[in-house]
């Protein structure tokens, strides 16, 4: 049984691995607990690290809660790399990207987070619904609704219902 669950687990660590490579596409889609934020958030650290700009990086996920989760550790990540240990952000690297990272990737690990301060609207990790929010507040008449609409909350949402 041991060894059964031993393999689970190697297959489950490595199917993570491949979804946080950015140089697959992937949808993630797991029960609670299962490390969807982890991979997630080791996706978009792959893709500062790649060279990607924090302003072109989209994180979508379901929750708020989910959504300030992911943006916390992407923080806590990049604000260590900043003043770690020389072979310790090596090792940290290399576990993340899957090869021992060359110097341009450890100086750029080194200067993300002032990176992402910067970056123009932030790095944009929010909830599905606010991500189709915000499209609809910037092509209203596209889709065919009042350019100053507002979304209808629960509340209302019953009041209007009975």
């Amino acid at each position: 049984m041991t060894a059964t669950l031993a393999a689970a687990e190697r297959d489950a660590a490595r199917g993570q691995k491949l979804a946080a490579d950015p140089a697959t596409s992937v949808w993630v889609a797991a029960s609670a607990g299962t490390g969807k934020t982890t991979v997630l958030t080791d996706r978009v650290l792959a893709l500062l690290l790649e060279g990607t700009a924090p302003e072109r990086i989209l994180a979508l996920t379901f929750t708020k809660a989910a959504a300030a989760e992911m943006a916390a550790r992407i923080a806590d990540h990049l604000g260590a790399w900043t003043d770690r240990a020389e072979a310790e952000l090596n090792e940290t690297l290399a576990a993340l990207l899957g090869h021992a990272p060359d110097k341009a990737e450890t100086m750029r690990a080194r200067t993300l987070f002032a990176r992402v301060l910067d970056a123009p609207g932030g790095m944009p990790i929010q909830t599905i619904h606010a991500f189709c929010q915000s499209l609809l507040r910037r092509f209203p008449l596209e889709a065919g609704i009042a350019p100053h609409f507002s979304v209808m909350d629960e509340r209302d949402s019953e009041e209007m219902l009975s």
